[in-house]
């Protein structure tokens, strides 16, 4: 381990996880040691679960007195190597960690940081807007990028608020909460199925993240958070100006930027007004035996049968919260006559492949997941003309391994097609790669370029990798 000077005083120790730790004890674990023994995250972790177990056992309760734990040291000491190890882009200021470590220190750094907050002085600066494309392709969508020092103040406030409405949310939520994920979500979508619930309203809305009022959020917001300061922090990130084309634009009262630490939390703290209206045992939608399975603002209903009453009822509840369906992507389908994709998903009702009558739920990437990855591999490949093989394995490797676990659901999903496809690809694309290399042949000249790679220097093969963990 390396030791770092502590922001307080002294040495101790380091890990890339979990970032400066205290001198290692001896015996007993954390329940048996002193706060001041303890690690700063099993500090932080069990003033969470202490937060969290509030909140659950008092469902009405609101929180009045936090915004003095969103500056404690090793609250925001985790909340700058959590948002470190996230890495990211230096916002308007153009401070990158390297600068705050090496040049401004660290320790001041942090220091100020929580003094601004303790004197309630702090101020946001703007967020850098850039443009990417959608995970599905067609068009872009803006990305908002905070100074590193309002990524690290959302951190320590998320870190604080995010247990109380973890005790909230319901089930049926997947999208940007702890030990949940895409893989759960369409394991649920796929037991919805097996019961019969083959009707399915594909919902699309408009632009969700840019169009959350900032009014009806902070009012959804107060049914469990109290504390004026940390209600006004929150509404200071959520006026901060955009900063685009040399030109700074104010707030218009609505949206939360994609790419802010803490705006997943609040995108989700809005539509969980959806998940509870949608599981209320009164309410239409669990009378008709309506389920809801949600990421974030992507969401399928999914029932036996799905009336104009309950699509028009979902509709109304959208349209109170001052959002919109975008009707030329959402759809209503029956899930046994056509297919659906959902989080780069395509779910379809396919016969049997051996032949026999019955017929099973398959779920495999999306084509263009499938096209995703491709383009990927060759433009990783593209910029490395000359680069040795082990390290053209190990590149491509990090992009087999995130798309094969992301796609391979134990009992779930079906990859083999995907799996046998990527392989044909990776195949040709190298065979292609090592025989335009300069004028002289490179050893991998020919025909066998992928076997070598795998054989040699441990490039992932599609066809023989397997994913063993299996869902929680």
């Amino acid at each position: 381990m390396t030791n770092h000077k502590s922001v307080e005083a002294g040495k101790i120790e380091s890990d890339d996880k979990q970032g400066p730790k205290l001198p290692v004890q001896t015996g007993g674990d954390a329940m048996h040691r002193s706060k001041k023994e303890m690690y700063p995250w099993e500090r932080l972790e069990l003033l969470q679960e202490k937060l969290y177990c509030k909140a659950k056992q008092e469902r009405n309760f609101k929180f009045y007195v936090l915004y003095d734990k969103i500056f404690v040291p090793y609250v925001i000491e985790q909340a700058y190597y959590k948002v470190k190890r996230n890495g990211g882009a230096p916002g308007v200021d153009g401070v990158t960690f390297a600068m705050i470590e090496e040049e401004f220190g660290l320790g001041k750094f942090l220091l100020e940081l929580r003094e601004d907050l303790r004197k309630q002085t702090y101020e946001p600066k703007a967020v850098r807007r850039k443009w990417i494309e959608k995970e599905n392709g067609n068009g872009l969508r803006p990305l908002g990028i905070p100074t590193i020092r309002d990524r690290v103040a959302q951190m320590a406030c998320l870190q604080i608020i995010e247990p109380i409405f973890e005790a909230d949310f319901k089930d049926s939520s997947y999208g940007f909460r702890p030990k949940r994920g895409a893989r759960n979500a369409m394991a649920a979508i796929k037991e919805y199925l097996r019961e019969g619930r083959t009707e399915v309203f594909d919902a699309d809305l408009s632009a969700y993240f840019d169009t959350i009022p900032h009014d009806k959020l902070m009012k959804t917001l107060e049914l469990r958070i109290s504390d004026p300061r940390v209600l006004n922090l929150i509404r200071k990130w959520l006026k901060s100006p955009v900063y685009e084309d040399g030109q700074y634009h104010k707030s218009k009262g609505e949206g939360t930027p994609q790419g802010g630490v803490i705006s997943p939390l609040l995108a989700n703290v809005y539509m969980h007004l959806v998940d509870r209206i949608v599981n209320n045992s009164k309410s239409l939608f669990h009378q008709a035996g309506i389920k809801i399975v949600r990421y974030a603002d992507d969401f399928v209903l999914m029932g036996k049968r799905i009336s104009l009453t309950v699509i028009e009822e979902l509709k109304r509840i959208l349209d109170k919260m001052g959002l919109k369906l975008n009707e030329t992507k959402t759809r209503q389908i029956d899930a046994t006559k056509e297919s659906f994709n959902f989080l780069g998903f395509t779910v379809r009702y396919d016969r049997d492949i051996k032949g026999r009558s019955n017929k099973y739920w398959n779920i495999e990437a999306s084509d263009k997941s499938e096209k995703k990855v491709r383009k990927k591999i060759n433009d990783y490949l593209a910029v490395r003309g000359h680069f040795p093989a082990p390290e053209i394995a190990k590149g491509l490797n990090a992009i087999l391994r995130g798309w094969l676990n992301y796609y391979d659901i134990p009992g779930v999903s079906y990859p083999a097609m995907n799996k046998r496809k990527l392989h044909y690809y990776l195949t040709d694309r190298l065979y292609r790669y090592y025989n335009r290399k300069s004028q002289r042949r490179s050893r991998l000249y020919g025909p066998h370029a992928f076997e070598v790679l795998v054989t040699k220097h441990k490039l992932i093969n599609p066809m023989t990798y397997f994913v063993k963990s299996k869902l929680r």
